[in-house]
């Protein structure tokens, strides 16, 4: 076996070209990997809110809405100056690629009411539309925008979105706010992370290994270890088809959890033979023979852990763990490619890593904390199993955050947009009621409709605006009209007016009222519905369903009243991106219980073959398995909510957190095999693979510093967590494994 290694010492060189040449290849492939920026791939394709969500696009062509607000105290001016400046936005607006159709108080079938003071109708307008177009007071503008399908537009909505935050920033305090402008920010940011953690994370980290073993050819490994395995990765992803999501700036974190520790565990068993005196060749080859079996196990165990979200019915979930999974195991490749070349060229010339400060201090430390183990199990046992019962207890407590606004730092400008378009003109969640019509609107389902609207209006007062074109309809029909008990002088003149709206706003009226493409012949007329974003998590849900309560029994009431020959009516939408939005962390987190129990079979089982050993196996997911429920408890304790960078944290951090346990397991047994008593072996790996495991997990969380700056509130809870998992996985790896080992594998007797 030594032979081997030294035979693979000897081809460094030739390893260096092709490791280099591999590289290149793979960033030149992995440019063709794409970013799927749709929030609707965040659900299971046979999810019901997706299912009504697609529906409702399909028959009304999308119901992407962004709104703009800017000032403009004279917008109701006589002299008509406040309406021409809406015209001229609108006009600017509309002009731009990819906008269906503005929803303005200009057009003619509108402005003339406003603007006249002897109308009947006008008041009524202003009222209809106030928090919708505009403020109470008259002095704020609101643009509702309707956008193009995603499958017509010509333009990205990353494009769209930054042309109309141009337009709306040169009028006075001009802003826009929407769920695709939230949406669009949120992956945006979720790129830039990416971007962030790929670099600076290495850098950092370069510079806490420079500080702990003043080695700059160390540093070098490191870094060239994470970002050729992330090279790599991207170019497998890119040829296999798979798009990076909204969960996929973890990946960079997880490739360099993996490689830094990797490397720490090198540098100090490769520091630990040259102090024996063998040159740097036979030490790196003495290094890899000690820790290939380790090393690979603990990329087994990561990617065998990571393939647990494989169950989840969650599309980018799914494919994540995925991705996960090809890092994890593409870290041991690139460590054999480039660590003999990166170590010996220009050896020996500071090929030795000094030692680290404070290693004397360290190992006492260790050494006592076995001590302190071997004295008091019981003890430290049962403050474990305390723990472990808060934790259980703390964890049924969590609850989820629906604001998707809370996902941005307060001083983001979408965060400033909501609050003031919440404070100024209502809520600013968008969403929809779709019912069944009759292929021409009459008098008599216009007051049906009413009748819905004002029961939505009394008994759901958390909806800020209930809006539809039958309202428009009641407001403008003249009373003389309105009076009259023929039905056909009504139904004529709501015809009329419809065809003269149809004619200034075509899209809209698409929008509002339409036929299914899909099903001929059978019409379909739109509620839109307003909500305030920025509230608790459940009395959005309580909204959402009381209002699908009300529709049911609208429709069953409706039901009952149709004649036994008529076809059966398809059941009323409720869908928006409110309602998804609302639902989306509900939908992260459904299988990630599942995933996390599968992990811990799948990397049970690994470990039990790379062991040979069921109780070794078991020992060693316990410390484990606990700092991910700590961690998950004191969410629950201390009341913060479950976002997205906290929903997948317990499937992720099981496959990171084990690997220290296999580095310890495995020096145990080596140790045991070169005949060490149970007891020796057991302080020998708290000294060797226990420093190894201080300075990795230091490391790390001086990497994941760098999410703290991020604009995206779920990565730097990812990054916190990470860390808080990680220095639980050190505390569970140097204090709850080692008391395992001596209470189950020791015995009472060994001491």
């Amino acid at each position: 076996m030594k032979k081997l290694f030294e035979n693979w010492i000897a081809l460094h060189w030739p390893l260096l070209a092709i490791g280099i040449a591999l590289a290149a290849g793979a960033v030149y492939l992995g440019q063709g990997l794409k970013f799927d920026r749709s929030i609707e791939n965040m659900f299971a394709a046979n999810d019901p809110l997706i299912e009504s969500f697609e529906r409702f696009n399909r028959i009304f062509g999308g119901n992407e809405v962004v709104l703009g607000v800017y000032e403009d105290d004279q917008l109701f001016a006589l002299d008509g100056n406040g309406m021409t400046r809406v015209e001229k936005v609108r006009s600017e607006i509309e002009a731009l690629e990819g906008v269906r159709e503005v929803l303005s108080l200009d057009r003619e079938a509108i402005r003339d009411f406003v603007l006249n003071p002897d109308s009947i109708a006008g008041p009524k307008i202003k009222e209809l539309f106030t928090g919708y177009t505009h403020n109470e007071a008259g002095t704020i503008v609101a643009l509702p925008i309707q956008l193009t399908p995603k499958s017509e537009a010509k333009v990205s909505r990353i494009e769209l979105i930054e042309q109309l935050r141009e337009i709306f920033q040169k009028l006075p305090n001009g802003m826009i706010t929407g769920e695709p402008v939230m949406v669009v920010d949120g992956f945006r940011y979720v790129e830039e992370d990416g971007d962030r953690l790929g670099w600076a994370t290495s850098l950092l980290l370069a510079c806490v290994i420079l500080l702990v073993f003043r080695s700059l050819r160390w540093v070098a490994i490191a870094i060239v270890v994470v970002q050729v395995t992330l090279y790599w990765t991207h170019a497998a992803l890119a040829l296999s088809g798979l798009q990076l999501s909204m969960v996929s700036s973890m990946l960079t974190a997880i490739v360099t959890v993996i490689g830094v520790a990797t490397v720490v565990h090198y540098i100090l068993r490769f520091r630990q033979y040259r102090d024996e005196g063998q040159p740097p060749e036979t030490a790196l080859a003495s290094a890899a023979q000690y820790l290939l079996a380790p090393v690979f196990w603990a990329c087994a165990t990561d990617a065998v852990g990571f393939s647990a979200l494989l169950i989840t019915s969650v599309g980018p979930v799914h494919d994540f763990g995925i991705m996960m999974a090809v890092g994890a195991m593409l870290v041991l490749p690139a460590v054999l490619v480039f660590l003999p070349g990166l170590v010996l060229i220009g050896s020996p010339w500071g090929v030795d890593p000094a030692k680290p400060w404070g290693d004397e201090k360290l190992g006492k430390g260790l050494s006592k904390t076995v001590d302190a183990i071997v004295k008091r199990p019981l003890l430290i046992g049962g403050l474990i199993l305390a723990a472990f019962a808060v934790s259980l207890w703390g964890a049924s407590q969590l609850r989820v955050e629906s604001d998707f606004t809370k996902n941005f730092r307060e001083s983001t400008p979408i965060v400033k947009a909501y609050s003031y378009v919440e404070d100024r003109l209502g809520g600013a969640g968008v969403w929809d009621v779709a019912i069944p019509a009759p292929a021409s609107v009459d008098w008599s389902y216009v007051q049906e409709v009413l009748r819905l609207e004002n029961r939505l209006r009394e008994e759901v007062p958390e909806l800020s605006k209930v809006l539809s074109l039958a309202d428009v309809i009641e407001a403008t029909l003249p009373p003389a009209i309105k009076n009259q008990r023929m039905a056909f002088l009504k139904n004529t003149t709501i015809r009329v007016g419809i065809a003269s709206l149809n004619k200034q706003m075509p899209e809209t009226m698409k929008s509002l009222y339409a036929e299914d493409p899909a099903h001929p012949g059978e019409h379909w007329f739109r509620i839109m519905l307003l909500s305030k974003e920025r509230q608790e998590a459940q009395t959005k849900q309580e909204t959402i369903e009381r209002v699908r309560e009300i529709v049911a029994e609208y429709a069953a009431a409706k039901a009952k009243e149709a004649e036994g020959d008529q076809p059966e009516a398809k059941p009323p939408i409720v869908s928006g991106f409110f309602v998804l939005l609302t639902h989306l962390i509900d939908s992260l987190v459904r299988d990630q219980w599942r995933s996390f129990g599968l992990a811990i079979v799948g990397i049970g089982l690994t470990m039990m073959v790379a062991f040979r050993s069921l109780k070794l196996a078991l020992l060693a997911l316990i410390p484990n398995i606990l700092p991910i429920l700590m961690v998950t408890g004191a969410f629950g304790l201390f009341g913060y909510k479950i976002n997205m960078g906290a929903a997948m944290i317990a499937a992720v951090s099981m496959g990171l957190g084990v690997d220290a346990s296999i580095h310890y397991i495995y020096g145990f047994q080596r140790s045991i095999r070169a005949g060490s008593t149970p007891g020796q072996a057991l302080v020998e790996v708290q000294q060797s693979v226990g420093k190894a495991v201080i300075f990795a997990t230091f490391a790390l969380i001086a990497g994941f510093s760098v999410l703290c700056v991020s604009d995206f509130v779920p990565t730097i809870y990812f990054g916190v967590l990470v860390g808080l998992t990680m220095l639980g996985a050190l505390a569970g790896n140097l204090i709850i494994l080692p008391l395992l080992i001596k209470l189950f594998v020791l015995g009472r007797s060994e001491s």
